[in-house]
């Protein structure tokens, strides 16, 4: 946990090389604090189809997903450092976005999780 997962226009691709991108919002993400580096996800997905508004040409929208517990102005100051960083790869991008979301803990399940031997409910047991 997180997940941040970069949807944008195929053409976004082709001006910046995916990893560049990827390691844009991993390394914003990490620099906020809120998150062990091992923990951080990135994945990027270009569309060849889509509809954007007249005149518009490109977009990049990221979804975050992240384990509840922080307060909106450090999701505000994620979601700011991570549209910082990638203004500065796309200035010239007409539409340039983030969402962020709450997992719920209660509700979250993973491998670790189910783990028999894992009798602490470490959701990062043998990670």
């Amino acid at each position: 946990m997180p997940n941040f997962i970069i949807d944008c226009s195929q053409d976004v691709i082709q001006q910046v090389a995916p990893d560049k991108i990827m390691n844009s919002v991993y390394e914003a993400a990490e620099e906020t604090g809120l998150f062990a580096p091992n923990d951080i996800k990135v994945r990027i997905q270009a569309f060849q189809y889509y509809k954007l508004a007249e005149s518009k040409k490109d977009f990049i929208h990221i979804f975050g997903y992240i384990m509840e517990g922080r307060t909106t102005e450090q999701k505000a100051n994620l979601s700011k450092q991570i549209i910082t960083k990638l203004a500065a790869l796309f200035p010239d991008i007409s539409f340039l976005s983030i969402s962020i979301n709450d997992f719920e803990t209660a509700t979250y399940c993973n491998k670790s999780l189910i783990n028999p031997d894992n009798t602490n409910h470490n959701r990062h047991f043998e990670l």
